[in-house]
């Protein structure tokens, strides 16, 4: 849908668990979070072809609604909530209510014009659902191993390993399904294949990489660091130099790439003598892992945008 900014209508959505408050033309509608809901929704939103709306990531509950609205051609836009609370506090806007949240939204909207939120294929929604199963079964497995130190007892000893046993066992399936998934799409195989011949990046992290960070291939280098969450920002005023450090981003990105770094500095010799350039610089450890970090999402970024691109020897 093509829309000059000063045509379009933005639309503040606050979305909650079981409600969704709308913010259309200056007046306020109370719906509720499921099908009829969203139907009603449509409804009023179809008076105003010039619409665009905006709402927040909430973990998921603003999932339904928002495929609702794409497959409807209705831009949306999906933002990050922290930036949008920091708006509403340059406003002076310290209250928070849902209301008042759909409000703000619109007025981002106006100030900010941001584009829409691109839709998924289904083959790539169900990559990322599957993704983010497989990472709250690792977590799940992580805290009960925790707890598994502190078991003195034969009974917990035993509860322990039965769930353990269940837990790798789901963790097992869902990397064949995953496994399975990207095979049989022609466009997550051919990334998958590219990502993978970096030295360190096994399937796991591949799909991870997909699945949390679809964009990538069509980032500049510098869009890329900032969502992964390892470009380094500065903090300075005056006169005074602050510490450099990275901020926000994509926590499960971040962690994949912390993890192939380990295994990459030990096994590909370009990434390992950088590392050990920035030592003898007098880096900090944690400051050259992280730059070995931001050197490798750009390289996966610039292996899934050129195909002719081809990794050193």
């Amino acid at each position: 849908m093509s829309q000059n900014n000063t045509a379009i209508l933005y639309v503040g959505l606050d979305v909650a668990k079981l409600s969704v408050q709308l913010h259309l033309a200056n007046r306020f509608y109370t719906l509720t979070n499921d099908p009829k809901g969203h139907t009603q929704l449509l409804k009023r939103l179809r008076a105003h072809p010039n619409a665009h709306v905006l709402c927040e990531a909430t973990g998921g509950y603003e999932q339904p609604v928002v495929r609702t609205l794409q497959a409807a051609g209705i831009p949306v836009s999906i933002l990050e909530a922290g930036r949008v609370r920091h708006f509403a506090r340059a406003q002076g806007q310290r209250a928070k209510t849902d209301p008042i949240d759909a409000a703000v939204l619109s007025e981002y909207g106006k100030t900010f014009n941001p584009p829409p939120t691109k839709p998924a294929s289904p083959q790539q929604q169900q990559l990322a659902d599957w993704s983010q199963r497989r990472h709250q079964l690792v977590r799940l497995m992580v805290i009960e191993r925790n707890h598994a130190e502190h078991y003195t007892d034969s009974f917990r000893r035993r509860q322990n390993q039965q769930l353990c046993r269940l837990l790798e066992n789901q963790i097992d399936q869902c990397d064949k399904a995953i496994a399975t998934l990207i095979a049989q799409d022609p466009q997550l195989a051919y990334k998958a294949s590219r990502l993978q011949g970096i030295p360190g990046v096994g399937p796991v992290v591949a799909s991870t990489i997909l699945a949390e960070m679809p964009e990538l291939g069509t980032l500049n280098k510098q869009t890329a660091a900032a969502l992964a969450g390892v470009a380094p920002y500065n903090r300075d005023s005056g006169t005074q130099k602050g510490l450099r450090s990275i901020s926000g981003g994509r926590r499960a990105v971040r962690k994949a790439l912390y993890m192939v770094t380990l295994n990459a500095m030990r096994y590909d010799r370009i990434l390992k003598e950088f590392y050990q350039r920035l030592l003898v610089a007098g880096k900090k450890p944690l400051v050259a892992m992280t730059a070995c970090m931001r050197k490798l999402i750009i390289l996966m970024n610039r292996l899934l945008k050129n195909a002719h691109f081809q990794l050193a020897p």
